[in-house]
């Protein structure tokens, strides 16, 4: 039997971005080449950029990251199959609030089944019935998890796998918000950085909706979707931003402020919908949905917000606020101080799954000749290079074509303290 065809939807900052004005078209964001000035958002208009004019549209997903799990993919499958599978890179503009990039999404998983019907052996075997596989790497996983939540009507969708994602946010977030620095990006924070950073929608959406490791003095808000929580010099930074780049008439600090303040908005509400996130709607069901969660990583797993003359100051401290304890059993729970690097265990645990459907996996898993992949790993994070490990091929092989563990190949670790591990797929449980 066929494998539904397969989309792949990439993370944040790894999608390319063209400026079609421009005769040839250039682009301005790409593996090597980051222009922050020229993806900077308008403030009087934050569907646009501030450098006009210009057209900047999504290019391809990058080739570091991804090109080797999907060519895998396809050659794997075509073996197994005897025909070929088609798997579709998902670009989209990861400045933009999920709300934009699932709707594009949606529009794209119609147009990938009107184009494999046109391949024979899948006309043959599955008529008009036909769906989707998706997988998605860190804001990927949160762009398909958005289209489930904010499509009304039920998506063709077979099965979906999740890689490292945020689903309930990364303080790396934080850093990037406050200092432009931080595990999102690249390279020493920058000016241009810091300000394409605070007007840049899904930004906010990754900020950490979880209470594990924040600590707020109880002078102001208890969360981090409130103005009053943040500290001035984001808003300071805004207010020369608008000064800048906006429009006549336009009043710097007011603009600022309510900038901030929606984009805050726009992240609680967000949050907000993954709770709600009912699988049953779109015909699936938690065996659908298969989650890997990197682990025994360096990741930032806290973040600390004192007062100072009245308002609220970000501490900093790379020591205290970056653990992996992830072989830490005693206290218990101290193993949960860990994660891949950029997103924390807390952060990655969906909230309408159970944890003991959850399937860890650390650099420990990497093959004897990945030494390329981590190599990666020790120079730019366990968080972006994980989609190129053999085990995860291997284990998304199995789980979008429900094949058994013929070699004894595949095998993952459960979270710990879960008596009854039930994952998706039979694996064996290294922990």
């Amino acid at each position: 039997m066929l494998t539904y065809p397969i989309i792949f939807v990439p993370g944040i900052t790894a999608s390319s971005l063209r400026d079609l004005y421009s005769l040839p078209p250039e682009q301005v964001w790409a593996t090597f080449s980051k222009e922050y000035r020229r993806v900077s958002l308008h403030p009087n208009d934050l569907r646009y950029e501030s450098a006009q004019p210009a057209m900047i549209k999504p290019d391809q997903v990058f080739e570091v990251a991804y090109k080797e799990l999907i060519h895998e993919l396809r050659e794997e499958f075509l073996d197994i199959c005897g025909n070929e599978v088609p798997v579709y890179p998902f670009a989209y503009d990861w400045r933009q609030p999920l709300e934009i990039a699932q709707q594009q999404l949606a529009d794209f998983i119609q147009e990938v089944i009107e184009r494999t019907k046109l391949l024979p052996h899948y006309r043959k075997h599955y008529g008009e019935d036909l769906k989707v596989n998706l997988i998605g790497h860190s804001m990927g996983g949160l762009v398909i998890s958005r289209c489930l939540t904010d499509q009304s009507k039920k998506l063709p969708i077979n099965k979906v796998s999740t890689l490292a994602t945020p689903f309930q946010g990364s303080f790396e977030s934080i850093v990037k918000l406050t200092v432009g620095a931080g595990n999102l990006g690249q390279g020493k924070p920058s000016h241009a950085e810091r300000r394409a950073a605070r007007v840049t929608p899904a930004l906010y959406q990754l900020l950490p909706g979880f209470k594990a490791g924040i600590t707020i003095d109880p002078a102001f808000p208890q969360h981090l979707f409130d103005a009053k929580t943040w500290q001035p010099s984001v808003v300071t930074s805004l207010t020369k931003y608008v000064k800048e780049t906006a429009l006549p008439g336009t009043k710097p600090k007011e603009t600022a402020e309510k900038i901030f303040s929606d984009l805050l908005a726009l992240a609680k509400n967000h949050h907000q919908k993954m709770k709600k996130l009912k699988l049953s709607t779109h015909g699936l069901n938690d065996n659908d949905w298969l989650t890997i969660v990197g682990v025994d990583s360096k990741t930032r797993i806290r973040q600390e917000i004192n007062k100072s003359q009245g308002k609220p100051v970000y501490q900093f401290d790379h020591k205290v606020d970056v653990k992996n304890r992830w072989k830490d059993k005693n206290p218990p729970d101290d193993w949960r101080l860990t994660g891949d690097g950029t997103v924390p265990f807390e952060g990655a645990v969906p909230p309408f799954l159970s944890e003991d459907k959850l399937v860890l996996i650390s650099p420990d898993d990497y093959g004897f000749w990945e030494l390329s992949d981590k190599a990666l790993t020790e120079f730019g994070g366990f968080h972006g290079i994980l989609p190129n490990m053999n085990l995860i091929q291997r284990i998304l092989l199995r789980f979008f074509t429900g094949k058994t563990d013929k070699y004894k190949n595949t095998w993952g670790r459960a979270v710990p303290g879960v008596a009854q591990w039930n994952p998706p797929i039979k694996l064996k449980r290294k922990n």
